[in-house]
């Protein structure tokens, strides 16, 4: 019994008897096979670190980190699901608005259990809607101007934030810390012009108001 030139397409499952005679004919054609796209990421996807990331988006879920490094930043920031108190805060505030055109921003991130653990809700509402000035004061102190990856950061050992302050930056085992308060639980995402590392505490001076009752996760 003759096959026909040129076989019909069929799901990719079949028997291994059924498979033969179609790759014995691929084999004999000029024509490479169509590569799956979704098989795995590609070689130069973006890399992140640290002992969060396994509990965030990877592979070809939403908000993956290959999906994010096209996004413009506050995109970016609302697809990670750990970052909703601060992509808020970076909303209201309208922070991004003043950084320098075509400068790229890299963001020191804190979670959302950073916050939790640094202000009560009182106080955070009180910030969101009243002191929208001490606000845009507390997102600058986890801004850092440039583009920058969490190992040059490391290496150069210090950084200064958009605040004007200069963060001292040192390794810490398997992570960076910041400022002696934060670690990188999660760093190396890119969006367009923007490094973004998740840091598991809040930079700068305002005092902390939470106590065990507020904010609870």
């Amino acid at each position: 019994m003759s096959q026909p030139a040129t076989p019909p397409r069929r799901p990719r499952l079949r028997t291994l008897g059924l498979l033969a005679p179609t790759l014995l004919l691929a084999a004999c054609t000029s024509s490479p096979a169509t590569p799956r796209t979704d098989a795995a990421p590609p070689a130069n996807a973006p890399q992140v670190t640290g002992p969060l990331c396994a509990a965030l988006p990877t592979g070809t879920d939403p908000g993956n980190p290959t999906f994010l490094a096209g996004q413009p930043v506050d995109q970016a920031l609302r697809w990670i699901p750990t970052l909703t108190t601060f992509e808020a805060a970076v909303r209201t505030s309208g922070v991004l608005t003043d950084l320098p055109t075509g400068a790229g921003v890299t963001i020191l991130a804190p979670s959302d259990d950073a916050f939790a653990a640094k202000f009560s809700e009182d106080n955070w509402d009180d910030l969101m809607t009243r002191h929208t000035d001490q606000l845009r004061t507390l997102l600058k102190a986890h801004l850092i101007q440039g583009t920058h990856p969490i190992g040059e950061l490391a290496n150069s050992g210090t950084a200064t934030t958009l605040d004007g302050t200069t963060v001292a930056i040192t390794r810490n085992g398997p992570t960076v810390r910041l400022a002696d308060r934060a670690d990188a639980v999660c760093a190396d995402y890119q969006a367009t012009d923007t490094r973004i590392h998740i840091i598991n505490a809040v930079l700068g001076p305002l005092p902390t108001t939470a106590n065990d009752s507020d904010r609870a996760h």
